[in-house]
């Protein structure tokens, strides 16, 4: 390792000990993968443009920092949400702040944000109340695009963690927040940017399609267009990370790409509609960041050698990665 990356390795010890919170309660959050991810990146990541396409709860964008970027999800009233905090923390929260937590205002609040008419801070302040107050912090819409989440069991939740809103607004303020279709990250990242993509899983099974936090879905054609927007910004010399489930369908999309490789990892499922199955499940990282230039493998924990020696992967061997 060159004097450089000594200097920037020694920068990221640092900044993995350093937590920024996300604000939100997001299904399918990153924070039991961030260690696994950030050793995918290069040393000098915070030196880079950074993008989310799919932001969700930002735990790895939380978690990093990056001076400047894009960050982007198809959920209008996310981005509405974060545009707020960014903008307007101050009144977020105080308008939040006024909210009691019990059962019936909960559904007065729930029906009022399925209403047509809501201000900006308006709509937001209520997002961030049902986050906090809705079962198991679910973010769920019908058909027709309504919030549907029964009220949570929790006996004294922090609706509104005021330090937190202003230190987000803080690290948002050079960074510009869309709602687009995740492929918009072609037109805007440029070479030597990283970009880190958390779409919805392909469903492991009939019962685990959590794809539904929009009313428009995420299909096995959206997979295919998302590995096609992975291939346009690596002939871009755009650096990306992405994660997925640990299924034949996605492996299949990326092993045999000569500048992609595949890494096993293990994370803990935080959201289930059973408790039971609330644990330890296999994912894929997929990135086209070279081995040499990433941080290293250092807390890499789970690889094919030892899957295969925990578990039956006789049927999977075949996608070890290169």
């Amino acid at each position: 390792m060159n004097g450089k990356n000594k200097i920037y390795m020694k920068e990221w010890l640092k900044i993995r000990e350093m937590s920024l919170e996300p604000i939100l309660k997001w299904a399918g959050g990153k924070r039991s993968l961030i260690s696994e991810i950030m050793a995918l990146f290069p040393p000098d990541y915070r030196a880079r443009r950074y993008h989310e396409p799919f932001f969700g709860g930002g735990a790895v964008f939380f978690k990093i920092m990056p001076k400047s970027g894009t960050i982007n999800d198809i959920n209008n009233r996310l981005m509405n949400f974060y545009t707020v905090v960014r903008d307007h923390p101050e009144k977020l929260i105080e308008m939040a702040n006024q909210y009691k937590h019990d059962k019936e205002t909960y559904y007065k609040l729930r029906d009022r944000f399925n209403q047509p008419g809501l201000s900006n801070i308006k709509d937001a302040s209520l997002l961030l109340y049902l986050n906090k107050t809705a079962y198991n912090g679910l973010y769920r819409v019908n058909s027709s695009g309504g919030f549907n989440v029964p009220f949570g069991r929790y006996k004294n939740p922090n609706i509104v963690p005021e330090e937190r809103i202003r230190a987000v607004s803080r690290i948002l303020k050079n960074v510009k927040i869309y709602n687009n279709d995740f492929s918009y990250v072609v037109d805007y990242a440029e070479k030597g940017d990283l970009c880190y993509f958390d779409p919805p899983y392909q469903p492991v099974s009939s019962t685990a399609n959590f794809t539904s936090y929009s009313s428009d879905g995420f299909d096995f054609t959206d997979q295919i267009r998302l590995c096609k927007t992975c291939l346009d910004l690596d002939s871009n010399g755009v650096y990306f990370i992405l994660s997925n489930s640990f299924v034949s369908e996605i492996i299949d999309l990326y092993i045999d790409i000569d500048s992609f490789r595949v890494e096993v990892v293990q994370a803990n499922r935080a959201i289930s509609s059973k408790v039971s199955t609330r644990g330890p499940i296999y994912e894929i990282l997929v990135t086209n960041i070279p081995k040499e230039i990433s941080i290293g493998d250092i807390v890499i924990q789970y690889r094919f050698k030892r899957l295969k020696k925990e578990s039956n992967f006789d049927n999977i061997i075949k996608f070890t990665p290169k």
